[in-house]
C-alpha cells in the first residue's frame, strides 16, 4: 500500500459535495475526484406501459404546487370561482406515500410557485396569462379575504397546504413558470443528488406537473407519473390526454399503492 493510500485509510479527509452521490474527498495535498458511487438499491415498480426498476439511491419525488392558492378555500383558485376541491385529491395518497419514501431514503423535493414580490423576473406574457384583461386578481395581487399575495414567496397563498408535512431535510425549490425547471436551480440540485429517476406528483396534472415532467424527460431523467398523487381542475379529458402522452412519449405511469407495495418488498428482503 502506498503512502497516499495509507494516509487515506487513516483519515477520511474532508467531504465536498451535496448528498452522497457525487462527492470529492480533500486532504492538504490531494483531492480525490474518483470516489465510488453507492451501491444501487433496486426496486421494481409496476407501471404502464412497462414495469420499471429504479435505484432508490438515485430516485427522488417532486411534489408540485400543493399550495393554498390552488388547493384551499380562500385561495386564488377559489377566489376565481373555480371548484378547487379536485386539487385536494392528492393530499391523502401523499400522506401515505411520502413517509414511506423518506424511510427508504428517497429525497422529497417541493417545487412551489413562489414569485418575487416585485415580479422582476416575470415577463409581461406570464403576467398576462393570469390577468388577461389587465384587471382583477393576478400574480402578486392581494386576495380580498386574507390579503395574502397571489403565489408570492413566503405568503399564505403560496404556502404548502397544512395537511402535508414538510420535514427539515426535504428540499424546497421556488418556480416562476409552469415548468419547475425554467429559471430555477432544480436541475443542478437533481444532478448533485445523482438523480436518474423522478416520481412526479402535485397539481395541475395537465399543466405544471406535465410540463415539469416533459422538461425532465428532455434533460434525460427517467420520469414516472404517480397518477393518484396528481390532480387538476381542468376537464377530465385533459387528464386522459396527459396520461396517454406520458405513457406514449415521456415516461411511465403508476399509482402510490404500487410504489408502497414495492418498497415493502424491498424492506422485507
Amino acid at each position: 500500500m502506498s503512502a497516499v493510500e495509507k494516509r487515506k485509510e487513516a483519515s477520511p479527509g474532508g467531504s465536498l459535495g451535496f448528498g452522497s452521490q457525487y462527492v470529492w474527498r480533500a486532504w492538504p495535498d490531494e483531492v480525490d475526484m474518483a470516489m465510488p458511487a453507492p451501491t444501487p438499491v433496486r426496486v421494481s415498480i409496476p407501471c404502464q406501459p412497462q414495469n420499471v426498476t429504479v435505484d432508490l439511491r438515485r430516485t427522488v419525488i417532486i411534489v408540485i404546487d400543493m399550495q393554498n392558492d390552488f388547493c384551499t378555500k380562500g385561495g386564488w383558485v377559489d377566489h376565481l370561482g373555480v371548484d378547487y376541491s379536485p386539487d385536494r385529491a392528492p393530499i391523502a395518497p401523499l400522506q401515505r406515500l411520502l413517509p414511506v419514501l423518506r424511510k427508504a431514503g428517497v429525497p422529497v423535493i417541493w417545487v412551489n410557485w413562489g414569485n418575487r414580490p416585485d415580479l422582476a423576473n416575470m415577463p409581461p406574457n406570464q403576467i398576462h396569462l393570469y390577468k388577461p384583461h389587465g384587471t382583477g386578481i393576478g400574480l402578486g395581487d392581494p386576495l380580498p379575504g386574507s390579503g395574502a399575495h397571489v403565489l408570492e414567496k413566503d405568503s399564505w397563498a403560496a404556502a404548502v397546504v397544512e395537511e402535508l408535512e414538510q420535514e427539515p431535510h426535504d428540499i424546497k425549490v421556488d418556480k416562476y413558470r409552469i415548468s419547475g425547471f425554467w429559471d430555477t436551480p432544480l436541475d443542478s440540485i437533481l444532478r448533485n443528488l445523482g438523480t436518474k429517476s423522478i416520481l412526479f406528483a402535485g397539481v395541475n396534472t395537465d399543466q405544471c406537473v406535465l410540463h415539469s415532467l416533459t422538461d425532465a424527460n428532455f434533460l434525460g431523467y427517467g420520469c414516472i407519473l404517480v397518477d393518484d398523487c396528481c390532480a387538476t381542475t381542468s376537464p377530465d379529458f385533459c387528464t386522459e390526454a396527459t396520461i396517454w402522452n406520458v405513457k406514449k412519449c415521456f415516461g411511465f405511469v403508476t399509482g402510490s399503492a404500487a410504489i408502497i407495495k414495492s418498497l415493502a418488498a424491498v424492506a422485507a428482503r
